[in-house]
C-alpha cells in the first residue's frame, strides 16, 4: 500500500513541474516563432590582396651539417625486445633441470 502511495505522489509531483512554464508570466508559450536568416551577409568573400610575410621563428636561425649520422648508428638500445626475451626464457626452459615425478599413495 506504501509503495502505491508512493508511486502516486511521485506521479503527481512529476506532472505539476511539467505544468510550470504555462502558470509562470512571461513563461514557454506555445505560439511558433520564424527564424530570420539573411540572405546576404556585408562581409561576403572576396578577391582581396595576400597579407605581409612574418618570420615565425624570428631569431632562431636554420642549422643543418654535411654527414648527419643516423640515430641507429650511435644510439643504444633503451631496452630489450620482446622478442628476444622470448627466446631467452625458451632457452632457460629447455636446459632447466627437469622435476622427477614422485608418487606418494
Amino acid at each position: 500500500m506504501k509503495s502505491i502511495l508512493f508511486a502516486a505522489c511521485l506521479f503527481c509531483a512529476a506532472s505539476a513541474f511539467g505544468q510550470v512554464g504555462t502558470f509562470v508570466p512571461g513563461g514557454l508559450s506555445n505560439q511558433p516563432v520564424l527564424a530570420n536568416l539573411p540572405t546576404s551577409h556585408p562581409e561576403r568573400a572576396q578577391a582581396r590582396a595576400m597579407g605581409e610575410w612574418q618570420n615565425l621563428l624570428e631569431s632562431s636561425s636554420n642549422r643543418s651539417a654535411k654527414g648527419e649520422r643516423p640515430l641507429w648508428e650511435f644510439a643504444t638500445p633503451a631496452e630489450t625486445p620482446l622478442g628476444d626475451v622470448a627466446r631467452d626464457f625458451r632457452k632457460q626452459r629447455l636446459t632447466a633441470k627437469k622435476a622427477e615425478i614422485v608418487w606418494s599413495n
